[in-house]
């Protein structure tokens, strides 16, 4: 299971879980910083990630889309990427039934 974060999450999220989620990527490191929701999207479908983000966008597009790919909607105020990365490693089994649900598109973490 790979996870393909957005832009307005922080770069070092990736080492910071990559025990965890081997083979995740930010956006930058995919050349695709400043690409469009719909690019990304396509990306991760394309390449079988799950797109973590903060924005509601990838949630919508999950609604009207479907799956794949999911998306995990980060639903956290200002806070620290360790914050972050704690809340993604104290879901980590959650995270993992979810990528093998048949049935949702979008998982929302508080």
């Amino acid at each position: 299971m790979k996870l393909l974060f957005d832009a307005n999450l922080s770069h070092r999220l990736v080492q910071m879980v990559a025990d965890l989620f081997p083979d995740s990527i930010h956006v930058r490191n995919a050349m695709l910083a400043k690409a469009s929701d719909d690019t990304i999207w396509q990306y991760a479908k394309e390449h079988n990630f799950i797109i973590v983000s903060k924005d509601i966008d990838f949630h919508e597009h999950s609604l009207l889309r479907g799956f794949p790919p999911k998306t995990i909607w980060i639903r956290k105020g200002n806070c620290s990427t360790t914050a972050i990365a704690e809340l993604l490693r104290n879901n980590a089994e959650g995270i993992k039934r979810f990528h093998s649900d048949a049935e949702n598109s979008c998982l929302i973490l508080i």
